[in-house]
């Protein structure tokens, strides 16, 4: 710390209570007042340094004044002692703790050049300009210390100048810092540590040296966190103006709030609630409440803007401390768009944001998520910013193909990021859910409200939601039979795992429809895992796309990549064709019949004339190989064919009859998949 000393002089005021008075054969010939406290001096050494007192003392008639009282003097009786000692000759020292309240009262004496050459004021300025201003911690001091001192701290622009010296050291590129600074967080993994330092182990505590560890650049921002909340809130709009970046700004206020705000970590929700029930008792919990929403406020209006530049555990904690101190509207909404921002890279444990509103009973403000889950869906959904078209200048030159190519990539990849995010999302409101759900008194409306929030797709396994829908159902068995159902619709049997199903078909909570489908569904999904059974078309329809895929896959029918309507469509298609070549059987067989019976009737007179004549006997068996080549060899090959075709028919309405008992497991209700449609054209045919 810089410090200047003035003065030759030895001390030889003395204090005694409240009065303070010069060990000096003469006597003292003036009384100044200044905060109760009396100064017994003399007139000569202080009205030749001390315009104010001049005018004071003479007053309006030229009467001299042997007491004067000085009201309102800036700063304290300390700092009205040392400009007195000044004007002795007495030695004394300026630090960064008292250069501006001393400043402030040799301004306030009127201790200028124009009444001494040399005075007070210009040698402060110059240890101010040239020390004070020119250090980091000693400006921090400086500025905090001068904040008692407005108007005249103000008037003198003494914060101002040390605001700006301030917000300007921290623009200074890293490599270039070569005051000491206040840094006790782990290094960055980005920056290179030395072999002979462990890592994570405070940098700047005084043992190590910028050899071992280089400059972090966010190195300003432990010190700040001195300043009170009106000071530090105008430091970091000067830095912000200065170009700082969001990243760095949005680790400041997070060491801010963890120093001053109760509730944001760990060690401080504590000590700050058992000092908040000692202010209620003591009378001030008002006070303390509105100072920490004051200081809550300043810090939500601090937020950088881009997305990123905060944490989102942090931003909730931010909504907690908000909820919990009733902070304005404006402020909430704030803090739930930009949650909705990254909500990603929330936790469950920070979503528990707990309800203190007298509308409901709840222990959680499921509300609150409600809203940050809309503005997550919101910029989701929203189509992607791009610039203006504007005219093509003349000689503009085309953009070339890889340039293209690359945009796709960037397309595609900003693509897989939103799925992912997506995916992450819904995984959290799942364990969300299951948390809540715990709640006596969360009404169901709610609970269905956030779960139906989340995208079909991005529910791929649902084992998540049946852990929260099954929670709920143990923690309210008091529900109805509707609601039961109601909340069971939410999952999709189809999209549970081997454990989920199995814990599923022994949960005597769920409605027995559910448990059904359950079983139905892991049945099916073991036949097709094992490869017992061909599944038909329709059944296999009804399973998730990716299991029909495999199944498919396995058989040789399809190829990876299709989706569940062209797996439908196919379906269709296939009973389409087994129906039109089932058809033209009959009819060749039809004709065949119809062929065979005229042939037998012709058998007759041509053996008579063959008797007769000598002819050889007309063979039916050439005649109906001419007509149906390869269809029918002889007689007996014709029957086998047609025994094969009953034979076929007789497994058709097994079949038909097995589906007709099967479907029933899973149709219960209009909103299911059906298999009637398939199972009235096996019944057809």
């Amino acid at each position: 710390m810089k410090f200047m000393k003035l003065g030759s002089k030895p001390d030889i005021f003395q204090t005694s209570d409240n009065v303070t008075a010069v060990a000096s054969d003469l006597v003292s010939d003036i009384s100044i007042e200044v905060d109760g406290h009396k100064f017994l001096l003399h007139k000569f050494p202080l009205l030749s340094k001390s315009e104010c007192l001049n005018k004071i003392m003479k007053g309006e008639k030229g009467i001299n004044k042997d007491e004067v009282v000085l009201p309102d003097f800036p700063g304290s009786v300390e700092s009205f002692e040392m400009c007195a000692k000044f004007c002795y000759g007495i030695t004394f020292t300026l630090n960064a703790y008292n250069v501006g309240a001393v400043r402030c009262g040799a301004e306030y004496l009127e201790m200028s050049e124009a009444i001494e050459k040399g005075n007070l004021i210009f040698k402060l300025e110059v240890f101010l300009n040239s020390s004070i201003l020119r250090g980091w911690k000693d400006c921090i001091i400086c500025l905090q210390n001068s904040k008692s001192l407005v108007p005249w701290a103000e008037d003198l622009k003494l914060l101002s100048r040390c605001v700006d010296s301030i917000s300007f050291k921290t623009a200074v590129d890293a490599s270039k810092v070569d005051w000491s600074f206040t840094y006790t967080r782990p290094l960055p993994s980005s920056l290179p540590q030395s072999s002979d330092i462990k890592p994570g182990s405070p940098p700047w505590n005084g043992s190590h040296s910028r050899r071992h560890h280089p400059v972090p650049k966010d190195w300003w921002a432990e010190d700040i966190c001195d300043l009170d909340v009106d000071l530090y809130w105008r430091v970091m709009v000067s830095i912000k103006a200065k170009g700082a970046p969001p990243d760095q700004v949005g680790e400041a206020l997070r060491l801010y709030a963890l120093r001053w705000l109760p509730g944001v970590s760990k060690e401080q929700t504590t000590h700050d609630s058992a000092r908040m029930l000692n202010g209620a008792l003591a009378g001030d919990f008002v006070e303390t409440s509105t100072k920490h929403r004051a200081l809550l406020e300043s810090l939500v209006s601090l937020l950088p803007p881009e997305k990123g530049s905060c944490s989102c555990s942090f931003l909730l904690k931010l909504l907690k401390s908000a909820t919990i101190l009733n902070a304005s509207q404006a402020s909430k909404m704030e803090l739930a768009h930009r949650i909705g921002l990254q909500l990603e890279e929330a936790s469950v444990h920070d979503l528990m944001i707990p309800s203190l509103s007298y509308a409901n009973d709840s222990l959680y403000d499921v509300d609150l998520v409600q809203l940050i889950l809309e503005h997550y869906l919101m910029q989701e959904t929203s189509p992607p910013t791009s610039p203006v078209r504007s005219r093509r200048v003349p000689f503009e030159h085309r953009r070339t193909r890889s340039a293209e190519q690359l945009d796709v990539v960037d397309s595609r990849r900003s693509t897989a990021a939103t799925h992912g995010s997506k995916l992450r999302v819904a995984k959290l409101i799942d364990g969300y859910l299951a948390e809540i759900a715990r709640d006596p008194n969360l009404p169901l409306v709610k609970f269905v409200q956030i779960a139906e929030s989340i995208p079909d797709f991005a529910r791929p396994i649902h084992d998540g939601l049946y852990r929260a829908i099954d929670m709920y159902l143990k923690e309210h068995p008091g529900i109805s039979k509707n609601d039961r159902k109601r909340i069971s619709r939410l999952m999709d049997c189809k999209k549970l795992s081997m454990e989920a199903c199995v814990h599923a078909c022994q949960n005597d909570r769920l409605p027995l429809r559910v448990v059904v489908q359950v079983l139905f569904f892991e049945q099916v999904r073991t036949a097709m895992s094992g490869g017992l059974v061909d599944l038909p078309q329709n059944v296999r329809a009804l399973l998730p796309h990716s299991q029909e895929i495999a199944f498919t896959e396995a058989n040789g029918s399809i190829s990876p990549g299709r989706t569940v309507d062209e797996n439908w469509e196919t379906v269709h298609e296939d009973f389409k064709v087994l129906k039109g070549d089932l058809a033209a059987m009959k009819i060749r067989l039809a004709e065949a019949e119809k062929e065979r019976g005229n042939l037998q009737a012709q058998q007759q007179p041509v053996k008579n004339l063959k008797s007769k004549s000598g002819f050889p006997l007309f063979r039916p068996k050439k005649l109906l190989n001419r007509l149906f080549p390869g269809l029918l060899v002889s007689s007996s090959s014709l029957s086998s064919e047609l025994g094969k075709e009953e034979e076929e028919e007789s497994e058709a309405a097994a079949a038909a009859a097995e589906l007709e008992r099967r479907p029933h497991l899973v149709t219960e209700d209009h909103d299911e998949p059906s298999c009637l449609p398939a199972r009235q054209e096996l019944s057809a045919t």
